[in-house]
């Protein structure tokens, strides 16, 4: 399912859209990754997942996502299939337990706001991201997500860029 899932999102992406996929040389190929990215749209995250699958197949990457979004049982495996798990809102123990075993030797896919901004702009970090670097020591990808959180669905033609930075060692 997951491949044929990642197609399908890259075709409405890259072939229906024009996002546009740079720095993927940046993304190590294994150990603990962490994509650090700005929240501009809910395509977001299956943009990245499927961006990270063309650079290095069929390696998941991880990520949290609100337990709302799991209450559907159709959408809750779409969403797992991507490597989404639920988390509470607020603190969530468990999660970050869940995050940082993971943060030893997969990618994982985190939005330090913690929520979407739609306008655009960066908003304010996560004091807990920094806790998961510091902890974990994983190799942050620094990760920019631009004119997404203008596309309309469906769409076509619509320009979109996901712009992978250096590997920041911390």
């Amino acid at each position: 399912m997951l491949l044929i899932t990642i197609v399908v999102i890259a075709f409405y992406a890259q072939v229906v859209n024009r996002l546009k996929v740079i720095g993927g040389d940046h993304l190590p190929e294994e150990g603990g990754v962490l994509l650090a990215a700005n929240h501009i749209s809910g395509y977001d995250t299956v943009f990245l997942p499927t961006a990270v699958f063309f650079q290095h197949p069929f390696q998941m990457v991880w990520a949290p996502a609100k337990e709302e979004l799991f209450e559907h049982w159709l959408l809750g495996a779409f969403y797992r299939s991507l490597g989404a798990f639920p988390v509470k809102r607020g603190r969530d123990v468990r999660a970050g337990k869940h995050l940082g075993q993971l943060l030893q030797t997969e990618k994982v896919m985190l939005f330090p706001e913690g929520t979407r901004n739609k306008d655009g702009n960066l908003g304010k970090g996560n004091r807990g991201v920094g806790k998961l670097i510091y902890d974990h020591r994983p190799v942050v990808i620094p990760t920019a997500l631009t004119g997404i959180n203008r596309w309309r669905f469906p769409g076509f033609g619509q320009r979109g860029t996901i712009n992978f930075g250096a590997p920041l060692d911390f």
